[in-house]
């Protein structure tokens, strides 16, 4: 199997959630959502044992969600860490964001979910290039809070 493109594990998943007789809910759990985490980094195919489990739990549906890097987020990832690191042209996070350019058009993220009991469980399968680019995201993100004290002694955002 491809591991930094997950089209086909999604297709796989679908027809194994069919295949267990549940039905598929085109959605995606937040992080604002109390969740546990399915733990199975060890096991490729841990995501069989979480449909098995939300099927012996009497779910009745799986969220499932994806991810796929699109060309214009990745344009706009590299025009921000250029500006970021101006006048750096090889700086760490440039070099990154440019590398991340082969992956456009990829699923790097497939999230599955069910509820039980007023609880959300969630599945993670992710490719190392997807949470290479969520850090460097999330770097942007926090670079934009950082206050800096201008010569009046005033406080501005960046």
């Amino acid at each position: 199997m491809e591991t930094d493109n997950l089209v086909a594990l999604k297709d796989d998943m679908v027809a194994f959630i069919e295949g267990h007789g549940l039905r598929r809910l085109p959605g995606y759990v937040t992080e604002d959502i109390p969740a546990v985490l399915w733990e199975g980094e060890d096991n490729p195919d841990s995501w069989k044992d979480f449909v098995e489990m939300a099927k012996h739990a009497g779910a009745l549906f799986v969220t499932i969600s994806d991810v796929k890097l699109e060309r214009e987020e990745l344009d706009t990832l590299v025009e921000e860490v250029s500006e970021l690191n101006f006048p750096d042209e090889e700086s760490t996070e440039l070099v990154e964001a440019q590398w991340l350019q082969k992956y456009a058009g990829k699923v790097g993220y497939i999230q599955l979910g069910f509820v039980h009991q007023g609880m959300v469980f969630l599945h993670e399968t992710t490719t190392e290039w997807y949470e290479r680019y969520q850090e460097l995201m999330e770097g942007i993100d926090s670079f934009g809070d950082i206050v800096i004290d201008d010569p009046d002694g005033e406080n501005e955002d960046l």
